[in-house]
């Protein structure tokens, strides 16, 4: 699988382990930066940069790593078609798959360890979507809020 990721100078450290971790699972890293823990790219820029690999389908899933988490989802879910969510628990890891068809997970570097972070990646990228109709129903009202259904379909 390509997963695509990215981090401010908050999660650079987190990333930086993560994205060994994800070669040693066999998948291909696209590194969006941040390039170092000096570095001051933001949040924002972070998004912007990480999540046309997702929208283009260059990539299968996106990893991000702020502080908290909760900057760089709520950058990432400012772009149509992006569905991000923090996660710092196995079970939302899996779930906001199953459930939202989440393709962006945000994990915060001060609140989730580098042990975490390798139980949660796991559970997120082995996730599908759920084949009820109501989470699929879920997913194309999400997708009309934002326009994506629409701009998908030209």
């Amino acid at each position: 699988m390509v997963i695509v990721i990215g981090s401010d100078r908050a999660g650079y450290h987190l990333k930086v382990e993560c994205a060994e971790f994800l070669k040693e699972l066999g998948h291909e890293v696209i590194d969006v930066g941040s390039n170092s823990e000096d570095h001051d790219m933001v949040f924002p820029d972070v998004a912007k940069a990480l999540c046309p690999y997702i929208l283009e389908k260059r990539a299968q899933r996106g990893i991000v790593f702020c502080g908290t988490g909760v900057g760089i989802a709520v950058a990432c879910n400012k772009i149509p078609g992006i569905r991000a969510s923090v996660v710092h628990d196995i079970q939302t890891a899996h779930q906001c798959v199953e459930h939202d068809d989440v393709q962006v997970m945000c994990i915060g570097e001060k609140i989730v360890g580098s042990w975490l972070a390798k139980d949660l990646i796991p559970a997120f990228l082995a996730a599908k979507l759920d084949p009820n109709p109501r989470f699929r129903q879920m997913v194309d009202l999400l997708e009309e809020m934002d326009g994506s259904l629409k701009k998908q379909a030209n």
